[in-house]
């Protein structure tokens, strides 16, 4: 279940950042009963925004496939992703 805090409550900001990195879940802040500030730990943010960076790249493909692009098979790109990172294989 989400962690729900009133915005006075940020005042204290030892107890939010142990709450934060203990729960490893987003805390939302609510202002005059209203949603209004999200707080997570950082480790937490930056998993967010891995798995965001991913999603973005897989809606890009699927854009570029939608708009005429041809897709490639998986052998394929994985063979592109050798050479690109590997060099000749």
């Amino acid at each position: 279940m989400p962690m729900i805090m009133p915005i006075r409550d940020l005042r204290n900001t030892s107890e939010i950042s142990d709450l934060a990195h203990k729960r490893q879940e987003p805390i939302y802040i609510t202002k005059n009963g209203y949603s209004d500030l999200v707080v997570m730990s950082a480790e937490l943010f930056d998993k967010f925004a891995r798995v965001n960076k991913i999603d973005q790249a897989i809606e890009d493909a699927e854009r570029e496939v939608a708009e005429g692009a041809p897709p490639i098979s998986a052998k394929i790109a994985r063979k592109k992703l050798d050479e690109k990172y590997y060099g000749q294989v």
